[in-house]
């Protein structure tokens, strides 16, 4: 079976999502996966803060490559978040995915975003479902 950090290169190739709006593999381990990125002019709204979708498609990600990461293919199946404080253009955002509950078909895993000064911006919950399919 391929590596925690195969698994997420090969996942990267093919993300051009993630690639797009810059986000940065910090750490990748079963179940667990820290990712960061930049908040840049181009992900504002007309309020002149960062958009609730970037901090959910950067907790979006680390919960997709930390629950792949075990080697078999994982899809969200739920997902929520709360966003606790705005975002601004050269903010720093690193997101945290930690498992809290695997089993034979399910995932649940909870992924906190903070800022530079570790400020909790989103708090994110993920469901997923856990294929038979090996990476």
């Amino acid at each position: 079976m391929k590596s925690p950090q195969e698994i997420v290169n090969l996942m990267m190739q093919e993300d051009a999502f993630s690639q797009l709006l810059g986000m940065q593999v910090d750490a990748i381990a079963e179940g667990s996966c820290t990712l960061e990125l930049e908040v840049t002019k181009d992900f504002v709204n007309g309020f002149n803060i960062a958009h609730g979708g970037l901090s959910y498609a950067l907790a979006d990600s680390a919960l997709a490559f930390a629950s792949n990461a075990y080697g078999y293919q994982c899809v969200s199946i739920e997902t929520s978040i709360s966003h606790t404080r705005p975002c601004f253009t050269g903010d720093k955002l690193k997101a945290v995915c930690v498992e809290e509950n695997r089993s034979k078909s399910l995932g649940i895993y909870t992924v906190k975003v903070t800022n530079q000064a570790d400020k909790l911006v989103a708090l994110f919950k993920g469901t997923v479902h856990i294929s038979k399919n090996i990476w």
